[in-house]
């Protein structure tokens, strides 16, 4: 029986897609790969997404690679880890572009392709006993999932250079002063937050959120002009849509009563 890698369901415009192989502390291999692939791509084929969820069971976000699959397949190991980070890049691609914000939480280490994968999130939420690392030159390895690309634009070249060279284990608060994830809650109190983040995107109009992301994803390359340009014709678009006319009229009317 082939062991499960993660767990994918969609309801009322959340999908949830959670790394379910905590015995294996959610290492990646190839199925591993091929699942979240399958996952992203479904995920961006549903124009009803509001809110995306990347989570993990047991102790363990994902300790990244699994060395005993890339030893088990030694004889061919570079076909084997490319075909591996093409489908992982398949997957992180259809998230990062796709429409519905992407909320990563992290309950545990993150390392290496967890670290990767973390980051590529619109929202990392953390809890307080959570670590990162980034793993792969320990291992002989360079980046994969987007690392090299995202991390310098979260914390600049140099410190993005420091962290994959050097392999330091931040701890939660240290991540988050770093500007690495977004927030971090007591543990006890971890699962009701994201919950709560995840509902209060959930609960936005229709094509909000999306906007969001277009105007941000646009906004490094432009202009000023063109980024104002392209607001303009952003806030317009929605304004007029039913759902925000729907939303300003609920807010109207509420302020009329109270």
């Amino acid at each position: 029986m082939t062991e499960k890698r993660i767990d994918f369901s969609r309801k009322d415009g959340v999908a949830r897609i959670i790394l379910a192989n905590p015995g294996r502390r959610n290492a990646v291999d190839l199925a591993w790969c091929k699942a979240f692939a399958e996952a992203a791509m479904a995920c961006a084929a549903d124009d009803g997404l509001k809110c995306i969820l990347l989570a993990a069971e047991g102790d363990f976000f994902s300790v990244g690679g699994d060395i005993d699959d890339f030893i088990a397949n030694r004889d061919h190991l570079r076909s084997h880890v490319l075909e591996m980070a093409s489908l992982f890049h398949l997957g992180i691609t259809r998230l990062h572009h796709g429409a519905a914000p992407l909320v990563a939480a992290v309950n545990g280490m993150a390392a290496g392709g967890g670290f990767s994968l973390a980051l590529t999130a619109d929202i990392v939420l953390a809890k307080r006993s959570a670590r990162f690392a980034s793993a792969y030159t320990k291992s002989g390895l360079s980046p994969d999932g987007g690392l090299s690309y995202n991390l310098p634009r979260l914390v600049g070249m140099r410190r993005a250079f420091e962290i994959i060279a050097l392999n330091p284990v931040l701890d939660a608060e240290t991540a988050l002063d770093w500007g690495l994830i977004t927030r971090v809650y007591d543990d006890a109190a971890f699962a009701d937050n994201v919950e709560q983040v995840v509902q209060t995107l959930a609960s936005m109009p229709a094509g909000t959120m999306a906007a969001v992301k277009r105007l941000l994803a646009k906004s490094p390359d432009a202009s000023l002009q063109q980024q104002l340009d392209a607001e303009a014709d952003q806030v317009s678009r929605l304004a007029a849509s039913p759902a925000t006319l729907d939303v300003l009229q609920a807010f109207l009317s509420r302020r009329s009563k109270g």
